[in-house]
């Protein structure tokens, strides 16, 4: 049994995909290592045999600080991968001090510079399945799940719902805190604006979001920037089917054939592909079958089993 730092710069009050990771990880490690989960980590903290920190960038401090004869792993963010270890400093210093890289999607390993693949490790999420809950017949219940930012794109979301303004059977509720307050505003006047077919719910507590998402048609994901989206992989282990912009953090977890995709930005099509799944039943129960059978991708025991195989090949590094 190891003593593991885990750090997260995300604890419970932020809700977020960063935080329910470490939740998770904290409690998959648990059962065969001692983990000290916590925000951050300085110089004279308890210092456990390896170090595993979230975030490249907002964990650099306590990654720059931890003992160099112990061991970092490195878990990117989409934030990371996709922006930040090509500009930031201290991201790049994260990357060069690491011994093992974990991604969380497929594709994610592209994005890294070439000289540091070979210490990359694919974890995807394992979350719990959740069967299908009742739908309506009426109308097509689409979802959107992440707090308002701008990687998250909601503003095609909301473009798209305007140009649906005509087709009152296709509605959708919007979960997830304004982190930009600019976003908040634009969340609230398109709801004023389509009080019938647009609704902003705001943050949500987790257990509601999953009951959610297996009530729903559709989980629709304009992001544009995605390390391995919590949301995606929860519609996936309802059968809900995801439309998603096409980027590599959906890609690689929805795979690169998912036929559900528009290009990052696209109302227009986004729009396209709601209507086609309200007017073509037939299609989105084939969306529905595609999307329990890529689930089984991401069961809880396939993530357990990649977590303690890092562990080990961590501890076991060369410094």
């Amino acid at each position: 049994m190891a003593s593991i730092t885990l750090v997260t710069p995300a604890l419970a009050d932020a809700n977020n995909g960063n935080w329910q990771t470490a939740r998770r990880w904290a409690q998959l490690l648990g059962d065969a290592h001692r983990v000290d989960l916590r925000a951050a980590w300085r110089a004279g903290d308890p210092a456990g045999a390896l170090l595993i920190a979230l975030h490249a960038r907002r964990s650099a401090p306590s990654v720059a600080a931890w003992p160099a004869d112990r061991p970092v792993v490195l878990v990117l963010t989409g934030t990371d991968l996709y922006r930040d270890i090509a500009t930031d400093a201290s991201a790049q210093a994260s990357l060069a001090r690491a011994q093992v890289l974990v991604v969380l999607n497929r594709l994610g390993a592209d994005s890294l510079p070439p000289a540091l693949r070979a210490r990359a490790q694919v974890v995807l999420p394992g979350l719990p399945a959740h069967a299908p809950g009742p739908r309506p017949q009426r109308w097509l219940r689409a979802l959107a799940v992440g707090h308002l930012r701008e990687e998250k794109d909601p503003r095609t979301l909301w473009a798209a719902m305007r140009l649906l303004a005509d087709r009152p059977d296709v509605k959708l509720d919007h979960l997830g805190r304004a982190l930009d307050p600019a976003l908040g505003t634009g969340a609230e006047a398109l709801a004023q604006a389509l009080p019938t077919t647009y609704r902003w719910l705001g943050d949500r507590p987790h257990a509601e979001v999953r009951r959610r998402l297996a009530r729903a048609h559709v989980l629709v994901h304009p992001s544009r920037m995605e390390g391995g989206a919590h949301a995606v992989i929860e519609a996936l282990r309802s059968g809900t089917p995801v439309l998603a912009s096409r980027i590599d953090g959906n890609l690689g977890l929805l795979g690169r054939d998912w036929p559900a995709v528009f290009e990052p930005g696209d109302a227009t099509g986004l729009a396209a592909w709601l209507r086609c799944l309200r007017d073509t039943p037939r299609l989105w129960a084939e969306l529905a079958a595609l999307a329990a059978q890529r689930g089984a991708d991401f069961a809880p025991d396939h993530e357990r089993a990649a977590l303690h195989a890092l562990v080990a090949r961590a501890l076991s590094a060369t410094l």
